[in-house]
C-alpha cells in the first residue's frame, strides 16, 4: 500500500527545507497541505518539526545500522529514515510495524528502491529501542548539545554567555511545541473568539496577547479579517517600546506582526512599512491592512524618503536563534560565519535607520537573535559612529508599559540585560529578542 497522505505531504515539505532552504512553517501552511484532513495536517506537522527538533539525535539512532556514512546516503534515504526514527521514538500511538512500512513505501514512491531492502532492515533493528529519547544531560556543553539535539558550537556559545543553567533552560524551550499567542485589537476579539470555539488563557507578558489553549486559530474569521493576528508575545513586547508618534517608520517591516501591532496601537499615526522584496512586502500588505500604514518594496540602505520621523523601528533580519522552537531547520543551516556576514548587514541597516530620526525622536533596533555580535556589538559599532545619539535604558521603557497596564510580566529585572530588553526562552514563555531603544538629541 502507498504511505499515508500526512507522511507523503511531510516527506515532500522535510525535502524541500533540506534542498531549497524553505521554513518549515511556512510550507505547512501551504497548498502542500491543502488536501489533508485536520488529523492528517496535525500528524505531518508533528512529524516535519520533531525531525526538524531533533535532527542529530535521530541520525544518532540509526547511525551504526548503516554501513558507511550517513551523508554518502541519498537525501530521500536519509530523510525516510528521520521520519521513522522520530515515530518509533516519540509516537507511541504508532504501531511499530505501520512505521516500518510506511517508511519503506516513502522510498520506494520516492524512486529509491534499491534502498528499500536497507531501509527495512535498519527500521526493523530500531523496533526494540521505542521510545529511546536522549537521556537527561551531565553538566557539559557537549553533552547538552547532544542531549538536547543542538549544534555544539551553538550550545558552547550560550553556556560562555549565559551560564550553564540558562543554556538548559533555552534548549529544552527549543524543543517543545511553543504555546500559539495572539494579539488582540479590542475587547470584542476575546468574546467572538469564544464563540468561535476558541479557548484562549490571558497573555503571560502582554495586557492584550492571549494564549491559544485549544482551537485552530487559522480557521479563525477574525485571522483572516485581520482584525487579530497570531503574534509571540515577545514580538508584541518590542511593538510596544516603540512608544507614541505621528510619524513612523518600520523600515524591515515583513512579515508585518510588528507593523500591525502599530497601527492597531495608534490609529491616529501615519505608518510607512518597507521590505526589500516584493512579494514579502505583498504578505506585509495582508498582515498589516490598516488605513494607517503605507506599504512600500524598497530597500532599507536606500529608502526612496527624504522625511524625517519620530519612531523608526529596525527590525533586522537576524540568524533567528532566539526562534529555534517555532523554526529548528535554522540551527542546522547557521554557521559560526554567518553571524560576522549578517553583523555587517545589521549595522549598515541601523546606520540608514539612524540617518532617518527626526530630532528628538527615537529608534527601537530589535533583533530574534540570542547572539551578541548581532545585538549589544551592532548597536555598540553605530553609536560610536552617529554622534547624536544617547542609548535609553530599557528598563525605563518597561516600567512605563507597566504604569500604563500593557506589560503584565510581574519581574522586570528579568527582561533587561544592561541598557537592553532581553527575551530568553524558557526563562521567559516566548521566543528570544533583543531590543535596544535610542534617542536622537
Amino acid at each position: 500500500m502507498p504511505a499515508s497522505p500526512a507522511r507523503v505531504a511531510a516527506f515532500k515539505v522535510l525535502l524541500r527545507v533540506e534542498r531549497e532552504a524553505a521554513y518549515a512553517d511556512e510550507l505547512l501552511h501551504s497548498v502542500l497541505l491543502d488536501q489533508l484532513s485536520p488529523a492528517d495536517r496535525g500528524l505531518a506537522t508533528e512529524i516535519v518539526m520533531g525531525v526538524l527538533r531533533w535532527r542529530s539525535a535521530l541520525d544518532v539512532m540509526f547511525a551504526g545500522l548503516i554501513p558507511g556514512q550517513l551523508r554518502k546516503l541519498d537525501l530521500e534515504v536519509l530523510t525516510a529514515l528521520r521520519m521513522g526514527a522520530y515515530q518509533m521514538a516519540f509516537l507511541s500511538r504508532v504501531p511499530a510495524h505501520a512505521v516500518v512500512n510506511e517508511t519503506v513505501e516513502l522510498v520506494k514512491q520516492a524512486k529509491k528502491r534499491s534502498a528499500a531492502g536497507l531501509v527495512n532492515a535498519v527500521m526493523r533493528k530500531l523496533q526494540p529501542n521505542r521510545a529511546a529519547v536522549p537521556s537527561p544531560p551531565a553538566a557539559d556543553a557537549n553533552q547538552l548539545a547532544a542531549s538536547y539535539s543542538h549544534p555544539e558550537w551553538l550550545v558552547d556559545r550560550w553556556v560562555a554567555y549565559f551560564g550553564f543553567d540558562r543554556a538548559l533552560q533555552i534548549c529544552q524551550y527549543d524543543q517543545q511545541v511553543p504555546a500559539t499567542a495572539i494579539r488582540l485589537s479590542s475587547a470584542d476579539d476575546e468574546a467572538e473568539l469564544r464563540k468561535e470555539g476558541f479557548q484562549l488563557a490571558p497573555g503571560a507578558l502582554m495586557k492584550n496577547a492571549r494564549r491559544v489553549v485549544a482551537g485552530d486559530m487559522t480557521a479563525s474569521a477574525l485571522l483572516r479579517s485581520g482584525r487579530i493576528a497570531i503574534q509571540d508575545e515577545g514580538s508584541q513586547l518590542v511593538a510596544a517600546l516603540v512608544g507614541e508618534g505621528r510619524r513612523i517608520l518600520d523600515c524591515c517591516a515583513a512579515p508585518g506582526g510588528k507593523t500591525a501591532a502599530l497601527a492597531t496601537r495608534l490609529p491616529d499615526a501615519e505608518i510607512i512599512a518597507a521590505d526589500l522584496h516584493p512579494h514579502r512586502a505583498r504578505l506585509l500588505r495582508q498582515m498589516a491592512p490598516q488605513a494607517n500604514v503605507q506599504v512600500i518594496a524598497a530597500d532599507a540602505l536606500h529608502l526612496p524618503l527624504t522625511a524625517h520621523f519620530d519612531r523608526v523601528l529596525a527590525d533586522v533580519p537576524c540568524s533567528g536563534t532566539g526562534t529555534l522552537a517555532r523554526n529548528p531547520e535554522i540551527k542546522w543551516r547557521l554557521t559560526p560565519d554567518d553571524l560576522q556576514d549578517l553583523q555587517s548587514r545589521q549595522i549598515a541597516i541601523l546606520s540608514a535607520a539612524m540617518d532617518r530620526v527626526a530630532t528628538g525622536g527615537r529608534l527601537v533596533y530589535s533583533t530574534c537573535s540570542l547572539e551578541p555580535e548581532e545585538n549589544e556589538q551592532v548597536v555598540a559599532a553605530c553609536l560610536r559612529s552617529h554622534a547624536g545619539f544617547e542609548l535609553i535604558p530599557a528598563k525605563d521603557e518597561l516600567l512605563r508599559l507597566r504604569a500604563a497596564g500593557e506589560l503584565v510580566w510581574p519581574d522586570i529585572e528579568t527582561l533587561v540585560h544592561g541598557n537592553f530588553l532581553r527575551t530568553i526562552p524558557g526563562v521567559h514563555p516566548c521566543d528570544g529578542f533583543f531590543a535596544a531603544v535610542l534617542q536622537k538629541q
